[in-house]
């Protein structure tokens, strides 16, 4: 179930219905004009925004304007350290570290600052993804004027601090080979010794110091977990006297188990993406009465889950903005089901795998503009809605399902809300038992335009298609 974050600052809840005018389903949440309010009061719970590739002033904005007012609780935020720049500004070159200087495609060091003070003035924590497995695989000159003539000396390292090990990882069944040997030709740092390990824990204790909450760990699964639960026992506490956030990028499948990487922290749950797709996209949902762990999940207590994120929606593992509906439905069923640790992600939109986030034609990215060039997730009205709801359940049990067609589902988190979906191309009317109070409740997913009435615990619903409608108490 969802979990509230311990952040000494985090608020109780004093508001979590949002009001954001007269949206639908899939459209895009246009907040009014308004002064830059520190902080609105609504509770902030767990709920992570993957700002993947903002620059710094636009995730600033956004945690003031749309994240905070929607309850979220964290954004993460991409790598910050200066990286490759080459020639055709693609969107991977910031996963080839070229120094730790905090000066990047995405703004200077003072604008890495700033966006840390202003998200914390709202409210919200700041997570961001550390690439310490490696270094970058071409050579070149980086965004804040490094140059790197030798892939295995760089300003941070040199060639003695990188794996023995230095060819291309080939064997994906040999678990030496996946934590030793080169990810994509790029120079594995050896880990295993203490120097390097002290240098990667002093790049992200510098981020703690500045205010960052916590860490997305870069090709995890590439990195022994106990060299990275050393490293991880050498960070400082964040700003706000917590330990900080830990998720791990570790693929399932090939070695080494996911469950090695508890002891660190959350991992990413790439099953539950798949799962999201298999059952919107083909399947019914109806299945997902018994979603759980029995669907070879990551333990719940560990789990970050997410329905998409920059990898899976380039490779076809998982639904995308393409999807339309379907994926934002699926955002409305992860934040309504309760497991784990939940993220919603946005991005932009895309025309061939390797494009480049929107940019000033030199490489730096641009102000995210949610009417062109990007998909603001984040702020669709369900999806946004849905995150007060999820707020609002708690861990309150799954409770009342029913499934009174195919692709229909509805179902309660105790007596405290209620949500019904339906993934079909027509409308469908059921008349649900609820289990909340007799009353009326705003439909948070069209920002309260439209309302619902339980008598008796029972209400009758006509939801939309490839819509949902959800409400609490």
């Amino acid at each position: 179930m969802h979990r509230t974050p311990t952040r000494a600052r985090r608020r109780r809840a004093t508001a979590t219905a949002l009001a954001l005018g007269a949206l639908t389903l899939g459209g895009v949440v246009t907040l009014p004009a308004q002064p830059a309010a520190a902080d609105t009061g609504v509770a902030n719970g767990d709920v992570i925004a993957n700002l993947w590739q903002w620059n710094w002033k636009s995730v600033g904005k956004e945690c003031t304007d749309v994240l905070d007012p929607a309850g979220y609780g964290a954004v993460q935020v991409a790598p910050p350290e200066e990286s490759l720049k080459q020639q055709n500004f693609y969107w991977w070159d910031v996963y080839q570290p070229y120094s730790y200087k905090l000066d990047s495609r995405f703004g200077s060091a003072g604008d890495f600052k700033d966006m840390i003070d202003t998200c914390h003035a709202a409210g919200i924590e700041v997570y961001t993804d550390a690439v310490i497995n490696h270094t970058a695989a071409q050579t070149g000159t980086g965004y804040a004027g490094t140059t790197i003539g030798d892939r295995y000396d760089t300003p941070d390292y040199d060639p003695a601090d990188s794996d023995d090990c230095r060819k291309t990882i080939a064997n994906w069944s040999d678990q030496y080979e996946v934590q030793h040997c080169e990810l994509l030709g790029m120079p594995d740092l050896d880990t295993g010794e203490q120097g390097v390990r002290d240098k990667i824990a002093g790049f992200l204790n510098t981020q703690i110091d500045l205010g960052v909450d916590g860490f997305r760990v870069d090709a995890a699964k590439h990195i022994e977990t106990g060299d990275l639960n050393a490293i991880v026992g050498a960070l400082h506490t964040t700003t706000a006297g917590d330990a900080p956030y830990i998720t791990q990028e570790v693929y399932p499948g090939n070695p080494p188990a996911l469950g090695d990487y508890y002891n660190n922290g959350d991992v990413l749950d790439f099953t539950y993406a798949a799962a999201m797709k298999s059952q919107f996209q083909g399947g019914d949902i109806a299945n997902l009465a018994s979603f759980g762990s029995s669907w070879g999940l990551a333990d719940e207590a560990h789990s970050n889950t997410f329905v998409t994120n920059h990898d899976t929606e380039r490779n076809g593992y998982t639904l995308s903005y393409k999807d339309g509906a379907t994926a934002t439905l699926a955002n409305v069923f992860q934040l309504a089901r309760g497991y784990g640790r939940p993220s919603v992600y946005a991005a932009w939109t895309f025309d061939q795998s390797d494009q480049a986030p929107p940019n000033d034609g030199n490489g730096f990215v641009t102000g995210t503009d949610c009417g062109s060039g990007w998909a603001c997730v984040d702020r669709d009205a369900a999806v946004a809605g849905m995150v007060g709801w999820h707020n609002a359940v708690g861990d309150a049990q799954v409770a009342n399902w029913q499934s009174p067609a195919s692709n229909v589902i509805g179902f309660g988190r105790g007596d405290k809300g209620f949500v019904a979906l339906n993934n079909t191309s027509d409308a469908h009317t059921f008349t649900y038992s609820t289990g909340l109070p007799d009353g009326t409740y705003a439909n948070v997913i069209d920002g309260g335009t439209t309302s619902v009435t339980v008598s008796g615990g029972k209400a009758e619903l006509t939801v939309p298609a490839k819509g949902a409608v959800a409400f609490h108490g």
